[in-house]
Formats: structure tokens, C-alpha cells, sequence
């Protein structure tokens, strides 16, 4: 006898692949994110996907797109045609800030995985019930931040699993920007600022590598001569229990491509990632030889890391193997309410 979850997780698996040609078909919900493009291309790209339609539910946005080259091959629908879709499996959302839980549990509601841009709302209990529902439908949710499978972070993790770096008590992290007056009044919508908007990619790799914190101390300050009220210079320090790690973002730094750094220190090693793109570089200084590291210092010159490639394989497996995603629902929950209290969020 079957029950009820045994149902629901079996519907889940039985819908992994909706399309003929066992590709998996994919609308897109919103077309104002500016990682849209370099998604779409990611999927086009990729041999298990086939990207149908797209719908912007605002008519003058709708209006500004309808003839944008990289959407000439998708058919434009309304958000109701795109729900009721019994073709469609996935649907990433590729709009603002504000309709992201809203949409996204539509989308859920529909019986679609979802792909969600961050910073996805900046609420927590809204966000929770998000992930309860996916949960409960055994649908995939995948937060889109940006260095998951970057291989520079892959190696940071891979050094602290192994024990290498001993013990790790500092994490140092960088995400700057140079933001123009349009994009500040975007972020200026939100008390965290830069932090809300970009810190999220590295408290990403905080978390994946040491939990969540057992407290966040933000500062959020507006410190340029920019005359607005973003919050371009800020700060956030996450205490555990042996290690404290910090991430820093600001949205007025002229060489912002070089100050994006993620940095590992421990007792026997440390780990800097310095630039993150477009070709990393890993720089090693190791007390003694451990793993692939000798001792002393050493620089590591990593190939390309093309964004939104590896996100997309990893969904694709997910969906089509029907099992878990690398980064599951209780990470996707902990980075939201951590990115929330180091917005000024959550008090």
C-alpha cells in the first residue's frame, strides 16, 4: 500500500521529463534579472533542455523585450498559458526582487521545478513556506548564486573536508561592484544595500563550507559621495563557535573584478581564490605538504569558469534522476535567513 509522501515523491520522479525527446522543456518567468541572458544561453547550449517560451506579466517591460535577440527563438505567452502548460517541467524566474516568491510559488503550485534568481525576496517566512512547498511536491528548487561549482570555491571545500588547512578559523570574502545610478536606486529599495544584492553569492560559500552561523553582526553604511540612500559600503561578521568569517560588498569599486576574492585561513593552510573571473587564480601557502599542495607558497593559474554552465548540468541531473540536488532545501533556507540577518533584515 502506498501512502500519501510515497505518492507525492513518486508523481515528482514520473514528471522528471516531460518532453518527447526526453529533453527537459523550460519556460522563463521575467525577463529584467541581468543574468537572463547568460542563462538562456547556458540552457540553449545545453543538449538536455529545450527552451519553449518566455513570459513578462508587465506590459511596458513586456513592450521594452518583445524584440530582443536572444528570445527570438521562445514563444511569448501570458504567466496563466505558461502555469497551465502540461509540457512544461521547469521554469526559472528571471525577474525582480519582489515577485520572487510570489511567482516562485506559482510555479510550485503548477507542478514545475524551479530555477529562482536571488536574492529571492527579503523575507523569511515567505521564503520558508517557498521551500516547504517544493519540499512537499518533491519538486527541485535551485537558488541561482553564482560560484557553486566554481572550481577555485571546489577547491577551498575540497582542502577543508580533507583537514588539509587544519583547523579553519577565518574566512575572508569580497564582492564588490561599480554601480551605476540606476542600479543603486534598484539596491536602495532594500536597508542591506551592496550586501543584499551580492554578499548572498559568498554567504553561499560560507555556509557550504562552515554551516550556518550562530550569529551575523552587519554594518550598513553609505559612505561615497553618491547622492542617494543606498548602503554602498558594508560589512557582515558571522561567529561560530572556533571561526569567524566576513564578507565584505561594496557598490563604488573601479577595480570591482579584482576585489572578488574568497579566502580560507586555518592552522595549517590557507586558501585565497584572487580574481574569481573570468580565469581564477588559487593562491596556496601550506605549513607542511597535504594532498595536492606542497609545502610553502604556491599559485594555481585555474582554466575559465563560465557561469550558469554547471548549474544547469546539476539540475538537469537532478531532475532526470529524480534525487536530491548537490545543495539541498535546508542549505537554500539557512543562506536566506543568514543573507537576511547580514542585510538588516532580521534583527
Amino acid at each position: 500500500m502506498v501512502n500519501r509522501r510515497q505518492f507525492i515523491a513518486a508523481a515528482g520522479s514520473s514528471l522528471a521529463v516531460r518532453g518527447a525527446n526526453g529533453k527537459i522543456r523550460t519556460g522563463i518567468l521575467g525577463v529584467q534579472h541581468s543574468h537572463l541572458g547568460g542563462k538562456l544561453q547556458a540552457m540553449l547550449d545545453n543538449p538536455d533542455y529545450e527552451v519553449v517560451s518566455v513570459c513578462e506579466p508587465d506590459d511596458a517591460t513586456r513592450k521594452q523585450h518583445v524584440n530582443d535577440a536572444r528570445l527570438k527563438s521562445l514563444k511569448w505567452v501570458s504567466m496563466p498559458e505558461m502555469l497551465a502548460d502540461p509540457s512544461i517541467n521547469l521554469i526559472a524566474f528571471e525577474g525582480e526582487v519582489r515577485d520572487a516568491i510570489p511567482w516562485g510559488m506559482r510555479i510550485l503550485e503548477a507542478g514545475k521545478h524551479l530555477h529562482l534568481e536571488k536574492p529571492p525576496g527579503n523575507r523569511l517566512e515567505p521564503f520558508r513556506e517557498l521551500v516547504t512547498s517544493a519540499k512537499r511536491r518533491n519538486l527541485k528548487l535551485q537558488l541561482g548564486y553564482l560560484w557553486r561549482f566554481h572550481a577555485g570555491i571546489e577547491a577551498a571545500l575540497e582542502a577543508h573536508r580533507n583537514g588539509w588547512l587544519g583547523e579553519v578559523y577565518m574566512i575572508r570574502a569580497t564582492v564588490n561592484s561599480d554601480r551605476d545610478s540606476g542600479q543603486r536606486a534598484v539596491e536602495a529599495r532594500f536597508p542591506g544595500g551592496a550586501m543584499f544584492e551580492l554578499g548572498g553569492h559568498m554567504i553561499d560559500c560560507v555556509i557550504a563550507m562552515l554551516g550556518k552561523p550562530a550569529g551575523v553582526r552587519p554594518w550598513l553604511r553609505h559612505d561615497t559621495g553618491a547622492k542617494d540612500t543606498h548602503k554602498d559600503n558594508t560589512l557582515a561578521v558571522f561567529d561560530y563557535d572556533k571561526a569567524l568569517a566576513m564578507v565584505v560588498s561594496s557598490a563604488k569599486d573601479p577595480a570591482m573584478d579584482f576585489h572578488r576574492s574568497f579566502e580560507v585561513i586555518g592552522t595549517d593552510g590557507t586558501i585565497m581564490v584572487q580574481p574569481m573571473e573570468p580565469a581564477p587564480v588559487l593562491r596556496v601557502q601550506m605549513r607542511r605538504d597535504a594532498g595536492p599542495y606542497k609545502k610553502g607558497m604556491q599559485e594555481v593559474k585555474l582554466p575559465p569558469q563560465p557561469r550558469f554552465i554547471r548549474d544547469f548540468q546539476e539540475l538537469a541531473r537532478a531532475i532526470k534522476s529524480g534525487t536530491p540536488l548537490k545543495y539541498s532545501y535546508d542549505h537554500e533556507l539557512s543562506l536566506q535567513e543568514t543573507l537576511l540577518r547580514a542585510s538588516g533584515e532580521i534583527v
